[in-house]
């Protein structure tokens, strides 16, 4: 009886220190205020609970008013210093391999492949990107744009002859065919497998609360990810087993950097790279041209302001049923003000995470070593003191400012040496698309078109439009 007695008490002592130890985490320093959350749990719940604004998440924004801009909490098991702070946050892109270096939650990571090029640093990291710019720098971007207006004319012409199309899965669906042809040569019509189905299903489980149970949304993520792989890697094999002269496409190119002499790059790093890319390419910027195209819906004045834009890019053409030059594609001033609006009020990336390498000292408080930062850009992109009115749609507000590179307040894109390698493949495909859209096509809003943030953003109900092609005394008059 004693025995028991004893061991009980003892258990109680221990589960006791270790809740006290979790509530409060041992630091050389002064840690932020916060709280740590539920033992293992931390305040993970609360992080991915579905709210329907376009303003500061509730969990940044109520944590912000009790504990200031720089608070402390738990996602997933792990210790995280939370930044709505610009200047902390441009600190910790602006270190990064020094202080700090890319990290996101081990739930992240199965997704993307512990070898995805978010997760690796120094040489590597700046091999792979300089790899990827081959196909989405300067040179590869002005060759694509024929093929980019010339898959936006296609689908806008088909859905036009469409009752309604829902936006955000069609418009997935056109840049994945173009962004899968460009990198793998993959053709929906003449592959016996559907791969986009696959990321379908990797998407709907992507930001979802991190249980691997069947059934769940993030189990459902982890076998997307798994077929997407699977089919990846036949292609692999199957390129390996018959090399090409001339490189085709992407995949060409990193097959023939994995088979040099003393080559760094392996096919795991090669593979989690193109899936990356594959995902990346099209669920983000489909997320973006359907709220884009939302608030021009929203917006009469300046879905006229953008339409003459175009409209006088028509104009001024000896033929105006000649393809997007160029040099049209970069005199679009007002197109790019409204990309970078929608950007800072899409949010589309709710938290960018990094790993403290060393203890940091910043202000009064100490950030420990082996700890996340969460750099939070809503935060940033709708502070009142730098944006006026930062919830109204304002593409004005862009035309004294130069945000073609991130900075202290403008971190759509990402920021430091992690700026989006992608950056300028999307707005080159917002620009043509909307290009294609506004001069040729007029639409009416059938349903949906609200949003939910988990807390990355979904339309959950679609937005579905019906699209009208515009008589040509009207395009260009």
């Amino acid at each position: 009886m004693w025995a028991l007695f004893i061991w009980v008490s003892l258990l109680l002592i221990s589960i006791t220190h270790w809740v006290r130890s979790w509530r409060n985490p041992k630091c050389k320093g002064k840690l932020p205020p916060g709280s740590m959350g539920f033992p293992l749990l931390g305040e993970t719940i609360q992080f991915f609970k579905p709210n329907t604004t376009s303003d500061i998440p509730p969990f940044i924004k109520e944590r912000v008013k009790k504990y200031g801009p720089i608070f402390k909490t738990n996602l997933v098991g792990r210790p995280v210093i939370v930044s709505t702070d610009p200047d902390l946050s441009y600190f910790v892109f602006q270190q990064e391999g020094r202080c700090f270096q890319s990290w996101y939650p081990d739930t992240f990571t199965n997704i993307f492949g512990k070898k995805n090029v978010g997760s690796l640093h120094g040489f590597m990291y700046k091999y792979l990107k300089s790899m990827v710019l081959t196909l989405f720098g300067y040179d590869g971007l002005k060759k694509m744009l024929p093929q980019v207006e010339l898959t936006a004319n296609k689908r806008l012409e088909l859905w036009s002859n469409q009752e309604s199309v829902e936006l955000k899965d069609s418009t997935a669906s056109m840049i994945f065919d173009l962004t899968a042809k460009k990198l793998i040569s993959h053709d929906p019509d003449k592959s016996s497998e559907n791969l986009r189905s696959n990321f379908v299903a990797f998407i709907r489980g992507l930001i979802s609360f991190p249980f691997n149970i069947p059934g769940t949304a993030y189990h459902k993520c982890l076998k997307g990810r798994e077929n997407a792989m699977r089919m990846l890697r036949n292609m692999l094999q199957e390129r390996r087993k018959k090399p090409q002269t001339n490189p085709s496409d992407f995949f060409d190119y990193v097959i023939e950097e994995i088979q040099k002499e003393g080559t760094i790059l392996t096919e795991e790093i090669a593979l989690d790279l193109m899936f990356v890319l594959l995902f990346a390419s099209f669920e983000t910027t489909s997320l973006a041209l359907t709220l884009a195209i939302k608030f021009l819906s929203d917006d009469p004045a300046v879905l006229k302001r953008l339409t003459e834009e175009h409209e006088t890019i028509l104009r001024n053409r000896e033929d105006a049923d000649s393809g997007l030059t160029w040099e049209e594609y970069k005199s679009m001033t007002y197109t790019f003000q409204f990309i970078n609006e929608t950007a800072r009020l899409a949010n589309i990336v709710p938290a960018i995470f990094r790993k403290a390498l060393i203890d940091i000292k910043y202000k009064d408080y100490t950030i420990p070593a082996g700890w996340a930062v969460m750099v939070c850009p809503p935060a940033t992109h709708l502070n009142p003191k730098k944006y006026k009115d930062p919830l109204v749609f304002n593409p004005s507000r862009w035309e004294e400012s130069n945000a073609n590179n991130a900075s202290k307040h403008f971190m759509a894109f990402g920021g430091g040496m992690r700026f989006c390698v992608g950056t300028d493949f999307t707005k080159l495909q917002m620009a043509v698309f909307l290009h294609s859209l506004v001069t040729k096509y007029r639409w009416e809003e059938i349903i949906g078109g609200n949003i939910v943030r988990t807390p990355g953003l979904q339309f959950p109900n679609g937005y579905h439009v019906r699209l009208h092609r515009k008589y040509t005394r009207e395009c260009y008059k």
